[in-house]
Order: structure tokens, then C-alpha cells, then sequence
């Protein structure tokens, strides 16, 4: 009854509502079509007309004039007759039936879509782009009138065949991409397009006929957005045509489709996008934006920056683009300069405990050395650093932040498409600040500066401010560039392969420029471990003890502000001064802070330039998110022992695992190895010789299920589930990260774990109903997984939560 109403919504507004549009693009209908195209086909009648007229046998037709028709209902007869007919006469007539169509604005018959692909393919170009008119005018009329078009198969097709150009139907084919377009104003329509393979011939006839250096200027569209500006033209309207509709198509496709697109084709149609892209970022960040009125003789096309960034990314999904991560041996090698007694030492007494430094006087730190060099080759040569920032800053574009269980790129690229493609946003991107020495707190050079961004919200750097860099950096300010591993390919190498190391999905890498005599960043302490690795020049690092047993988890508030909660009386507060090679853990929790001197110790100037790779450990990766993993896969290998659910005891049963899921987290608040990261996903365990870290693995794991064991407390978990009741909170919201482990979205019965707000209150009441025996019930089940030698003795389930974990980490690798 609701989809009823909203056509018939659909069909009251008519034109103004276009349904379902998720890329923004507008289309006016075929009557409102520019000058240029109408007089190229107002001359090939003309020139038809009189052709006509030199031939003396014809003569025209009596009794029938479209003028005094009836409407199209009048009109079909005559066109199907005439259709049907081969003579010169009625090719005229066929002429005069469509222009009577298209001037009704009216809905077409039914019965006129089985004509239309004769029409179509008709020798008079003139029939061909009537029709075409027609068909994009009616698709744009209502959805059901979209609806009916696409659905005919052979119109469609007919359609799809007239794109490939040539010089005899160049204005044909204007029209046929024309009626795509208006066709593209419904999901549904996009999607059978994609189903007859309408992309891959629009790119294809793009590629035919592209022209070079077509982009001009950026234009202002309807949205304030400045990812929304959209890209002008000088030249070539039918090249704008194709490329906009196979934008619009390359943005509709899902993973398969876009795979679906030959290599070749789509790295050719890459290669131009990029192209365009350089070119309107350039626009961009000099600010040069034409407005309302300008441009007269240009194409504005419906071509947005975000537009255009979000097929560059999709496309590049299907590009086997990304360099093989570096083998685990050869990143704690060439980075910390770590045998494998090293990297076991460090395990087991530094890692998430104490900070330590890696010193640069191995023989493997020649090939750290490579490393370094690499990046810094990768950036510029020192002698131009940091004078060429600004040259390195204005080639790069916003990335934009990702949540931490966000696995389905498109999806994410859904939900930000109005923001993609924007030039470096200020405090996201890229931080300019520096500590005051008195205050002790950070102060922001754009703060200072507040007129210096061309949009203050959010605040998006033009050229003009990113010259003003090396300003700031004179002035004492440090500059912090974000995301370095989305940037470079040198840094993701780097950044990848560390994740792999420590089992985790990634890991990301900023990079920090700090001038002589200056602290960027005040005394803070970080939700994940830290390598700082020093790249180039020195400085000075300071490391407070940890305020908290409890290692801080992704996101949780930072209780400490400017060294508040720090004890600096304390003896082990740590030093240690950075020079070029050095690379300094510091773990999650820990505060910190550093700074640069006047001069080096070699008696050079006392800059800093480092790179800091940051390991987040996400909740799957700790050890509370290993043992959830644990039991949710415990009771799905249970389930077909379980109840039946229909059963008050099947029932209770499948409750009391969902309690115990409560119980786990409860027990992580008071354990602080609940937070530790699990390193079950480490590359290291596969080529660990003498088993080392999988022993450590497995006795941590032991001890956890004993602890488990021992003190939970079923009246403990009820409260909680009372408190959260009466909070009108989900007590499942912690872990609600599980749903995807349900990979193929199967429901099986008794593993359903995710309960509705209402179903969580029914849980309750029938929990304090059958207290007794719910209580009973709960410590069978606990005991069951608890007792049971699943103490990576269970190789299935082991193996399949390692795979759970490896799979989620090569996933988020895929969204960089």
C-alpha cells in the first residue's frame, strides 16, 4: 500500500520528482534541450526537406494533419501504419507522428515501446532521435512510466546500440545518451542498464571519442559543498554526455558489477579520470569557480568533484594496484633492527608494558637505513625539506575518517559520496599547532589565522593557506599530516606489513615536521601503541608512567589535560633523545611528549621530521573480543545439541549464552589482560620456528577460561541487565561488533545473539520469573564452555576464529 501511494506521489510531481537518486545529477527533459543540438537536427530536416522537394514523383499525403489529432491514442494508428511502411512518404508522416508525441508531453501507449526499437534503428537519423526524445521525455514523466520503458528488453537494447558513435550518427548517438540519462533518474533503471552492459559501451564509446585537455574551470552547482562543484567543459558535448552517464553508472555498480568491466577497459577509462581530476583539484585549491552567468559557452556539466573521485575509487577496487605486503621477518628487520631473540624479548617484556627504544648500531640497521631513505626519497630530498611542503601538500586530497568496524567500502562511500574528493581539510587531514610553553596547551595556527580558509566549515585548505605553511613552521609551529599510508605507497608497504606482525587489520602512519626549539603536540597519551620512527634530524622524547592498569581502548575519552592525573615525582618517568634511525615505542596509555633543540648534537639545525605508525587494537583484537569470538563459535557448534526453542528450557538455554557474553565484558572491566591485544592473527606465528608466541597465545587463553570459570556470577550479569533496562540502554551494545561474524547471514537457531530493545526487557522478566532455574541453566552452560578442552585444542573452532580475524584484517586492508 505504500509503494501504491509513493508512485502515485511519483506521478503528481512528474518531472520535479526523480526517484531514488543517489549520485546528484540534473537532467532536463528533452523539450529543454540546448540550441546547439536542436539546430544541428533543425539542419538535417531542412537539408532533408529539400532533397524531398527535388524529387518531383512524391507528393504529400491528403487528409491527415497531427495538428488536428486527438492525442496520442489518435496518433498511434497513423505511426504504426506508417512505420510499417517503406516509402519516402511515410518516413515523412513517421516524422510528424513522433514530433506530435514529444509535443503532448503526455504519457506514450503502451503498444508505442514494441515500434520503438524499429524506430530506433531507422536509416532517417531524424526517427532515431524523435524517438530517443521520447523515451527519455516519458522516463522522466513518472516512475512507473521509467519503470515501463527500461523493462522492455529490446527497446532497451536498441537504446544501448546507437552509443558507439561515428560520423554519420554523431547526433543520434547525443540523443540516445540523452535518453540514458533521463532514464538514470531511478535505481532501478541504473541497474538494468548495468544488467545489459550499458557501462562498459559507454566507455567504450567515450574512449573513441574523448578529446585531450577538454577541462576547464568548475562551476557552482546547487549545494554549497565545495565537493559538489561541478566540472566545466570547453569542449566536446558529446564526450560530457558519455562520460556522465557511465559516472553515474560506475557509482550504481556493487563489487561483482564492477569487477564484471574488462581490465584494460577500465584502467583506459581510469587513466582520462585521473586526468580530469589532476585538473579540477588544480581548479580547486586556486579558487578558480565560475558562477551563475558565466561561462555562456561552455558545458556545465552534472559532472561533481565527489562525483568523480568516487568512480576514480571504485574503479581502482578492481585494480590489482596495491604492492605485496612485506614478509613479517623482513619488517622487524629492516624497521627495529629485530633478531627473532629480539622481537621475543620485546613480546614478552616491553610490548603493551614498558616503552624502549631501538638504537641505530646493528648491521640490520643498513637496511633500516634503506627504509628511511626510501621515505624520505619518497617525500623530497632533505637539502629542499621543508620548503617543498607546500609543492607535496597541494598534489593531496582529503581522506576521510572510517569507522574502526566499518567493513564494507561501499557502503562508506555511500554514506560520504557528498564529501569525496574535497582538498585537505584543516584539523582532519592535516594539523598546524604548537605547545606554549607557559600555558602548556596547544595553540592552532589557523586559530590565528581565521580568515586564511576559504570555507570555514568544514575548513578546507586553498592554495593560498598551504603556502602559508612554511610561515608557520618559521614560527615555531609544527605541521602533522594524517593518513600518510593512504597518501604513499612507500608508507602503506610499511604500515601493512607492521599490521601484519601484531595480527591486526592495519595500522596507520602520520608524519610530524617540527621546527628548531619547539613541541608540537602537549602531554597527551594515545588509545593505540606507537612507533615513532625518526627520519630525520633529532628530538627529544619525554614518557610518564601509565596513570591507569587499565590500557585505554579506540576512542574511550582521554581523562589527562595538560599533564593533569600525571604524578611527575614519580622516578620512572622516561628519556630519551631520537636520532635519525631510531625508532621508540611508546604503548597505548603511556602520556608523552616531545620536543626539538636549537641544534642537533652533529651541530646541525635541530628540526625533526618523523613518521609515527600507530597500531589500533580493535575490540575483535583484544583478548575480551578473542574469548566473544570464542563462545559465539562454542555455541554454534553446540547448536544442534540446544532445545528446542519452543521449550522454556531451549529458551533459557540460548539466554544464558547471551548472558554470559555480559558476564565476559564484566569480568574485562576488573582484568586489565582482558584489554591486551590478542596476537592469535600475528604473520609471526606462522613463522615461528620454536612455537613460542603460540604457547604464550594458548596459556594466556587458559588462564582467561579459568578466570571466566571461577568468578562469574550470574545475580551480577541480571543486575547489569536490569541497570541497562532501566537506563534504556542495550546492554549488548559493547558487542555488537559480533554480527559480523554471521558471515553468510544464515540464522541458526539458538545463535541468534542480537535481541531488540523489547526482547531484551521479555529476557528479563522471564529470567526474575524462573529465577531458580535460569540461574541453574546459566552455570550449566558456562561450566560446559569452560570445562570443555577448547583451549586451541578444539582445532576447528580455533582455526575458525583465526580465519574470523584474518578475514576482518584483510578487509579493512581493502578500504585503503
Amino acid at each position: 500500500m505504500k509503494q501504491i501511494k509513493f508512485h502515485e506521489k511519483i506521478e503528481k510531481f512528474s518531472f520535479v520528482s526523480l526517484a531514488f537518486p543517489p549520485v546528484v545529477f540534473t537532467w532536463l527533459p528533452s523539450s529543454h534541450l540546448g540550441s546547439r543540438r536542436n539546430l544541428n537536427l533543425a539542419e538535417m530536416e531542412a537539408k532533408e526537406e529539400k532533397e524531398k522537394e527535388r524529387n518531383s514523383g512524391k507528393r504529400k499525403r491528403r487528409g491527415f494533419s497531427p495538428s488536428h489529432s486527438d492525442g496520442n491514442t489518435v496518433i498511434f494508428p497513423l505511426l504504426l501504419a506508417a512505420a510499417l511502411s517503406r516509402s519516402n512518404t511515410h518516413t515523412t508522416l513517421v516524422k510528424k507522428c513522433l514530433t506530435k508525441f514529444l509535443s503532448h508531453g503526455q504519457p506514450i501507449p503502451t503498444p508505442f515501446l514494441s515500434l520503438c526499437p524499429l524506430l530506433l534503428n531507422s536509416k532517417s537519423p531524424q526517427i532515431a532521435i524523435l524517438t530517443a526524445r521520447i523515451l527519455g521525455a516519458a522516463s522522466l514523466m513518472s516512475f512507473q512510466m521509467n519503470q515501463q520503458v527500461v523493462s522492455d528488453s529490446p527497446t532497451l537494447k536498441a537504446l544501448i546500440s546507437l552509443m558507439p558513435p561515428s560520423h554519420k550518427n554523431m547526433i543520434v548517438s547525443m540523443a540516445a545518451c540523452d535518453a540514458l540519462l533521463d532514464l538514470c533518474s531511478t535505481c532501478v533503471a541504473r541497474h538494468r542498464l548495468l544488467h545489459f552492459s550499458a557501462l562498459e559501451t559507454l566507455m567504450f564509446a567515450f574512449l573513441q571519442v574523448r578529446r585531450s585537455s577538454i577541462l576547464i574551470s568548475l562551476g557552482t552547482g546547487d549545494d554549497v559543498n565545495i565537493a559538489s562543484l561541478r566540472i566545466v567543459f570547453q569542449r566536446g558535448e558529446l564526450p560530457v554526455l558519455l562520460l556522465s552517464a557511465a559516472i553515474i553508472l560506475i557509482n550504481t555498480c556493487n563489487i561483482e558489477q564492477l569487477r564484471k568491466i574488462p581490465s584494460k577497459l577500465s584502467e583506459c577509462f581510469s587513466v582520462f579520470l585521473k586526468e580530469v581530476w589532476k585538473e579540477a583539484h588544480k581548479q580547486m585549491l586556486k579558487g578558480n569557480i565560475l558562477g551563475p552567468g558565466q561561462g555562456m559557452s561552455l558545458y556545465f556539466s552534472s559532472v561533481t568533484i565527489n562525483n568523480l573521485a568516487e568512480s576514480i575509487f571504485r574503479l581502482s577496487i578492481n585494480v590489482d594496484q596495491f604492492p605485496a605486503l612485506m614478509p613479517s621477518e623482513m619488517v622487524k628487520r629492516r624497521i627495529f633492527c629485530f633478531s627473532e631473540d629480539d622481537f621475543k624479548r620485546f613480546i614478552l617484556s616491553q610490548w603493551e608494558v614498558l616503552p624502549c627504544v631501538v638504537r641505530r648500531f646493528s648491521t640490520a640497521s643498513l637496511e633500516a637505513e634503506e627504509i628511511f631513505a626510501s621515505l624520505m626519497q619518497t617525500l623530497c630530498s632533505k637539502e629542499f625539506f621543508p620548503s617543498a611542503l607546500s609543492s607535496i601538500l597541494q598534489g593531496l586530497t582529503s581522506c576521510l575518517p572510517i569507522d574502526s568496524d566499518e567493513l564494507d567500502i561501499l557502503s562508506f562511500l555511500t554514506e560520504v559520496r557528498n564529501k569525496l574528493g574535497c582538498p585537505l581539510i584543516n584539523e582532519q587531514d592535516i594539523r598546524v599547532l604548537r605547545t606554549d610553553n607557559q600555558l602548556k596547551q596547544e595553540v592552532r595556527f589557523f586559530e590565528e589565522n581565521v580568515d586564511s580558509c576559504f570555507v570555514k566549515a568544514p575548513q578546507i585548505l586553498c592554495a593560498d593557506d598551504i603556502l602559508k605553511f612554511e610561515e608557520a613552521y618559521n614560527k615555531g609551529y609544527t605541521i602533522a599530516l594524517r593518513g600518510m599510508e593512504f597518501r604513499f605507497e612507500n608508507f602503506a608497504l610499511i604500515a601493512d606489513g607492521l599490521a601484519s606482525v601484531f595480527g591486526q587489520p592495519s595500522a596507520g602512519a602520520n608524519l610530524y615536521l617540527t621546527p628548531p626549539n619547539s613541541q608540537g603536540l602537549a602531554r597527551h597519551y594515545d588509545d593505540h601503541c606507537v612507533f615513532v620512527c625518526q627520519i630525520f634530524g633529532s628530538k627529544q622524547w619525554k614518557i610518564f608512567s601509565q596513570p591507569n592498569v587499565q590500557l585505554p581502548r579506540l576512542y574511550d575519552p582521554c581523562n589527562i589535560q595538560n599533564g593533569e592525573g600525571i604524578d611527575n615525582s614519580r622516578a620512572d618517568c622516561y628519556h630519551f633523545l631520537l636520532n635519525e634511525g631510531d625508532v621508540l615505542y611508546i604503548p597505548r596509555g603511556f602520556p608523552h611528549e616531545a620536543c626539538t633543540h636549537y641544534s642537533s648534537p652533529d651541530g646541525s639545525a635541530g628540526l625533526s621530521l618523523h613518521l609515527t605508525l600507530g597500531i589500533e587494537v580493535e575490540p575483535p583484537f583484544e583478548w575480551e573480543g578473542f574469548m566473544q569470538v570464542a563462545l559465539f563459535y562454542w555455541n554454534h557448534t553446540q547448536h544442534q545439541h540446544h532445545l528446542s526453542l519452543k521449550s522454556l528450557s531451549g529458551i533459557l538455554n540460548a539466554m544464558s549464552v547471551k548472558l554470559l557474553h555480559i558476564v565476559i565484558g564484566l569480568i574485562s572491566d576488573s582484568d586489565p589482560t582482558f584489554r591486551k591485544a590478542c596476537l592469535v592473527a600475528a604473520a609471526s606465528l606462522e613463522s615461528d620456528a620454536n612455537n613460542w608466541l603460540d604457547l604464550c597465545q594458548k596459556t594466556i587463553f587458559s588462564n582467561l577460561i579459568e578466570k571466566i570459570n571461577r568468578e562469574s556470577r550470574f545475580l551480577e550479569a541480571l543486575k547489569s541487565v536490569e541497570v541497562a533496562i532501566q537506563r534504556n540502554e542495550d546492554p549488548f551494545q559493547r558487542i555488537r561488533w559480533l554480527r559480523s561474524l554471521n558471515q553468510e547471514g544464515e540464522s541458526v537457531e539458538g545463535c541468534e545473539w542480537v535481541v531488540a530493545p523489547s526482547g531484551v526487557q521479555d529476557i528479563f522478566r522471564l529470567y526474575v520469573e524462573y529465577k531458580e532455574m535460569a540461574e541453574t541453566v546459566f552455570m550449566e552452560v558456562k561450566s560446559k564452555f569452560c570445562s570443555q578442552d577448547i583451549c586451541f585444542c578444539g582445532e576447528a573452532m580455533t582455526s575458525s576464529v583465526i580465519s574470523f580475524l584474518q578475514e576482518r584484517s584483510k578487509k579493512k586492508k581493502k578500504k585503503k
